[in-house]
């Protein structure tokens, strides 16, 4: 079997970007890294990434970046894929970790638009194929243009879905639910996408998406897993059910920018410092009492925390 069908097949899911944990001094703190992919394994997420959005990729050096990433495929030790983030602003940043990923034995890269610059879609299409062209890696195009201040249109990325044939699939951040529905309509109902926007999870899976890489699994990764589960057993009732369930949640996660709540979360749990690198922040003391909160109503807090 080829890496593009082998990718194919096993990516689905709950795929969870995991936070990049640091120290009070700002730096990596890889024994708590560790401990959280073991938790989502354990937790039954169906995949690992790294360094995508939820990982604060742009507050590490690329060194931090390869460091992390082999650290994650080390842990995973093959015990579920393992889809890095491995896009950056500058193509050859992108590149390096591309390479990077595919030499340390990754199931697919997540490639994310550049962000800031804007490219044109000509422009666009000419970084996905040069880096597409340079490696044998199966890759997962993020788009979220939220982010990066550019979407890519449904006609960009069909034309690199035909022309690159490792171009397996998409994470889409986009709130546009008209444009995720073109997606697989022009790029085939066999092209894996997964959704990047908490409340479309479940909407997505029922037009033929993949999954989920959602930063909510970083807090709740068995009830997430659960949901992609029930739908993959044909339980939809459920599958909506948790998608309702898990609303209250995700609207807090993204009260502050990511991983801002997401981080406070994991430290309210007992599971990180919450720690994050300059210019990004912890939420104000208001929303982190509001977070605590609803933490509390899904007994997600340990005893004794809380009430702290």
């Amino acid at each position: 079997m080829s890496k593009v069908q082998e990718a194919k097949e096993k990516l689905k899911g709950s795929i969870a970007p995991v936070i990049t944990p640091f120290k009070q001094d700002e730096s990596l703190d890889l024994d708590t890294f560790k401990s959280l992919i073991n938790w989502q394994i354990e937790s039954g997420s169906h995949g690992v990434s790294v360094t995508g959005t939820s990982g604060e990729p742009s507050s590490l050096t690329v060194e931090e970046r390869e460091l992390v990433m082999e650290t994650a495929i080390q842990t995973i030790n093959g015990r579920v894929p393992f889809a890095p983030g491995t896009g950056s602003v500058n193509f050859n940043e992108a590149l390096r970790l591309t390479k990077a990923a595919q030499e340390m034995g990754a199931d697919a890269a997540m490639v994310i638009v550049p962000y800031y610059n804007k490219p044109s879609q000509h422009a666009l299409y000419t970084h996905y194929k040069t880096i597409a062209d340079a490696v044998d890696i199966p890759i997962v195009v993020y788009n979220i243009p939220g982010r990066t201040g550019v979407n890519l249109e449904v006609k960009t990325l069909a034309r690199l879905v035909e022309d690159c044939p490792n171009i397996i699939g998409a994470k889409e951040s986009n709130k546009d639910f008209e444009h995720v529905n073109r997606v697989l309509l022009n790029c085939g109902r066999d092209f894996k996408l997964f959704s990047g926007i908490e409340l479309l999870c479940y909407p997505m899976l029922t037009i033929g998406g993949a999954g989920s890489i959602s930063a909510t699994a970083n807090v709740a990764p068995a009830q997430v897993a659960e949901m992609h589960n029930a739908w993959m057993e044909g339980n939809t009732e459920r599958a909506l059910e948790l998608h309702y369930e898990l609303m209250p949640l995700n609207d807090v996660l993204f009260k502050d920018t990511n991983p801002a709540p997401v981080k406070a979360a994991l430290g309210m749990m007992g599971k990180i410092e919450p720690v994050l690198r300059k210019p990004m922040a912890l939420p104000t003391q208001e929303l982190q009492d509001e977070i605590r909160d609803v933490l509390k109503s899904y007994n997600i807090l340990p005893e004794g925390i809380s009430a702290n």
